[in-house]
């Protein structure tokens, strides 16, 4: 995987004055978009099109040092407009690009490179699972992205959900695991940054075809293989800390990628005060080369 990574480094470099869509860069080095988003975004800590953006800035700007127009440069680097590349230049550099030959200093944002880092002393448990076409059901809306801590849109869905809803989904829930669960997906930006929105549902799991559409939001999914891992301590930070050795840590050496499809988490609080044990499932398949 890290091979993957430099060589999409490489390919984005030798392309920065060409369209870089991140769709094609995947495809070159031969992994799905959705799972090379993720990986890239956990490994190197920002997004791919803000690594991208910066790139093609940084490289501007040294063309604009060495005397090249700002709207030669502008339609270089693929902005449709010049007020669109000055207001990107200023928003990175806090100057317009017309005043970049006369800055003393320069700024820059040096090419990425990835290389193995051995982190040891934590052990990660996980299991695979297969599971037939399935439904998830139950109550949902929009909630802001928000990475660390409790976030408050979830509890106040939670409040929100009627003794109907919470009876009519324990009818419902016939599917392992036979827990109320907290399902996201339809994120903005595939989830690479504390940015915007996704839809939150908790709900249960069901393969029952008649289901009351009023009541329930639905979310149907077809057969896939499921990451499993199980966690145990301080909620939520444990939790919190899993999801992020699993994208950073375990996927990048798995064999496996991430389908595109929502992943769940259920969490049992202990009597313990503020500690749970928590499982988070992922959906992934085997990694084919093409």
């Amino acid at each position: 995987m890290i091979d993957d990574l430099n060589k999409a480094l490489d390919y984005i470099e030798d392309n920065l004055t060409n369209d870089l869509s991140i769709e094609n860069i995947a495809k070159y080095v031969g992994i799905s978009d959705y799972h090379f988003r993720k990986i890239f975004q956990a490994i190197s800590g920002m997004p791919l099109s803000e690594y991208i953006k910066k790139r093609k800035l940084s490289s501007a700007n040294v063309d604009l040092k060495n005397g090249e127009s700002v709207t030669e440069v502008a339609f270089k680097y693929g902005y449709h407009s010049v007020d669109g590349f000055s207001r990107a230049f200023k928003n990175w550099t806090g100057s317009l690009p017309s005043n970049a030959i006369h800055l003393a200093s320069i700024k820059s944002f040096p090419k990425l490179t990835f290389t193995l880092s051995i982190r040891g002393g934590i052990d990660m448990e996980y299991r695979i699972e297969n599971k037939p076409a399935i439904k998830f059901v139950g109550v949902s809306t929009k909630i802001p992205m928000q990475f660390e801590g409790v976030n408050q849109s979830i509890v106040e869905l939670a409040n929100s959900i009627s003794n109907e809803q919470k009876s009519y989904m324990h009818t419902l829930n016939n599917i392992e695991p036979k827990e109320v669960l907290n399902i996201s997906y339809d994120a903005d930006a595939y989830f690479e940054k504390e940015e915007g929105y996704l839809t939150h549902m908790i709900g249960v799991i069901t393969d029952k075809v008649e289901i009351n559409r009023e009541l329930l939001d639905v979310f149907e999914v077809e057969a896939h293989t499921w990451a499993v891992f199980p966690n145990e301590g301080h909620f939520p930070t444990t939790m919190q800390n899993t999801m992020a050795s699993i994208y950073a840590e375990w996927l990048p050496s798995s064999g496996y990628e991430l389908e595109d499809v929502p992943n769940f988490s259920f969490t049992k609080m202990n009597s313990q005060e503020e500690t749970a044990y928590s499982e988070i499932w992922i959906a992934v398949r085997s990694i084919e080369k093409v």
